[in-house]
């Protein structure tokens, strides 16, 4: 497999990715319309039983009167929230109408009939939902919520690579924003990189950005992968020593590693898969105790469904992901806050290699 890159990841400013994300005036705070009373705690019981395992009674008195407030105003202007993995669980638990990884909400951004959709996750997934719902509102709560390995590659780079492979095709992994799709032949997500890989019928292909997603397809296929050098600032910070301590303090513990992470982590694990197979592989083989190696929310969300199953938590945060709470969720419904929009030019190139995902992993 051979290895090219890559600007080193930092942090979103502004200017960047969010570039095309235009906030309105900022409108005095909101107060939600409810407090805390014995009524709203009986209505609200049904809610708090999804999550009464991992959201404290005292949290659920903050929780509860935003989740009923966020869940009247969905209805109100016709929205649904997509919820990726990675929310927190008052987020994905009780206020998202669709919940899942990439794929799933790339799907579901395109089946929905709603008016509005608001992206409880990072930017580039907003920019997808945009691409494959162009005539809808899209928002986003905090413009800010921005990816590493999104800011890891320009469309210049993917450019610059097609100068240098001429004719390889280049895959890239939905965690890039929409100008890099643009300049791309198909995106991927963790769950379908094989599958999206193998469907080319060539020998070789650029898969970019995400240098260990891409270690990890080599590994499941005989095409010839060329990556980029760029990392999720997540997921790279595991080793594959912090594993083996953790099976040595933990007799019986089941590894379940996400394919960002690097080699020697997934070489230390029982499974490897996305955040979808990683919930499906807890769910159905129940084992007593099990580490989710991936963005530490993800457990609770998980637990929060499976009481049974003991959870060790390495826990690293995504910060893009953490910018996202119920506070700006209904402030972004409220005030229609933080549209994101594509420049069309942009965004019919890059639709064309979202739906060539979409159809191939169908």
């Amino acid at each position: 497999m051979e290895l090219v890159g890559a600007h080193s990841a930092h942090t979103l400013s502004a200017s960047e990715d969010v570039a095309s994300c235009a906030p309105r005036a900022r409108a005095k705070e909101p107060v939600t319309p409810y407090t805390f009373t014995p009524a709203l705690k009986r209505e609200m019981a049904p809610l708090y039983e999804r999550v009464k395992h991992v959201v404290t009674p005292m949290e659920w008195v903050h929780y509860a009167p935003i989740v009923k407030a966020i869940n009247e105003l969905k209805v109100k202007r016709n929205a649904v929230i997509l919820a990726h993995n990675y929310m927190t669980p008052e987020i994905f638990h009780c206020v998202g109408d669709f919940k899942g990884d990439s794929l799933q909400l790339a799907k579901e951004a395109a089946r929905t009939e709603a008016d509005v959709i608001v992206q409880a996750g990072v930017h580039f997934m907003a920019e997808t939902s945009k691409l494959l719902s162009p005539d809808k509102t899209v928002l986003i709560p905090d413009p800010l919520a921005g990816c590493s390995l999104a800011s890891s590659i320009t469309p210049e780079d993917v450019r610059a690579l097609r100068a240098a492979y001429p004719g390889v095709p280049i895959v890239t992994y939905v965690n890039t924003s929409a100008a890099v799709k643009a300049e791309c032949d198909i995106t991927c997500t963790s769950s379908n990189a094989v599958k999206i890989v193998e469907s080319l019928g060539v020998p070789r292909v650029l898969l970019i950005p995400d240098q260990y997603l891409a270690k990890y397809v080599q590994t499941k296929t005989k095409v010839e992968i060329i990556a980029w050098k760029g990392a999720c600032e997540v997921h790279e910070r595991f080793t594959g020593e912090e594993m083996n301590a953790m099976r040595e303090a933990e007799p019986g513990l089941k590894i379940i590693a996400h394919p960002e992470c690097p080699p020697d982590v997934i070489n230390a694990s029982d499974f490897t898969g996305s955040t979808a197979a990683m919930i499906d592989w807890v769910k159905t083989k129940r084992p007593a105790k099990v580490v989710l190696v991936t963005e530490c929310s993800m457990a609770s969300n998980v637990a929060a469904e499976a009481p049974d199953v003991e959870f060790v938590r390495p826990c690293n945060l995504c910060p893009h992901m953490k910018r996202i709470s119920l506070e700006n969720i209904y402030e972004a419904l409220l005030y229609n806050r933080y549209e994101v929009t594509v420049d069309p030019v942009v965004a019919e190139k890059a639709r064309r290699a979202v739906e060539r995902m979409v159809e191939a992993s169908a």
